[in-house]
């Protein structure tokens, strides 16, 4: 499994119990959907390496007890700290005005009027407000993500029409005193 065919889903953060368990935090808003996993992917120096589980619990709203299949203080060993992926096909579809980040980069964000903004070459969900990284004729353009902006999502056309509130786009596009 290649990672760029697979989407992070948490972090193994400690052990759990003296069972050879161990504590998955999740990195999602829907921690449910992950309630029945059979296995996960695990990032052990630079690969994805399989690990089935045999019984999972809820440690906390976000955080799995997993007992993995053939346990040992080894596996263990080699887990903790490290990253959880999953494949993308395991996404549920989404669909309206909802989309995953992996999935809009390189779609085009136009304004209410139709006129282009610029495509979105990556999404930080980093800082306190989420948003997107646009390139428009060589210029990088930050957009918040929020969500009333969001009109339309057209995923045939690969293109987000959003409504932007007057002069943001100018921010941007327009010479400062410096580079005059």
């Amino acid at each position: 499994m290649r990672k760029e065919d697979c989407y992070f889903l948490g972090k193994i953060t400690r052990r759990h119990g003296l069972a050879g368990n161990v504590i998955l935090k999740l990195d999602t808003d829907q921690p449910e959907l992950y309630n029945k996993l059979e296995s996960i992917f695990v990032e052990i120096n630079g690969l994805l390496v399989p690990f089935f589980i045999e019984k999972s619990s809820w440690s906390k709203l976000d955080a799995l007890n997993l007992a993995f299949k053939g346990s040992s203080e080894a596996m263990v060993d080699q887990v903790l700290g490290k990253s959880v992926y999953l494949p993308l096909a395991t996404l549920p579809k989404l669909s309206g005005k909802q989309f995953y980040y992996h999935e809009i980069i390189g779609y085009n964000i136009l304004d209410e009027n139709d006129n282009d903004c610029g495509v979105i070459r990556s999404v930080n969900d980093q800082t306190a407000q989420t948003y997107f990284i646009l390139n428009f004729e060589g210029k990088e353009i930050v957009i918040p993500m929020i969500k009333d902006w969001v009109l339309e999502v057209d995923r045939e056309e690969r293109i987000i029409k959003m409504q932007l509130p007057e002069g943001l786009m100018d921010v941007f596009l327009v010479p400062s005193k410096k580079d005059e």
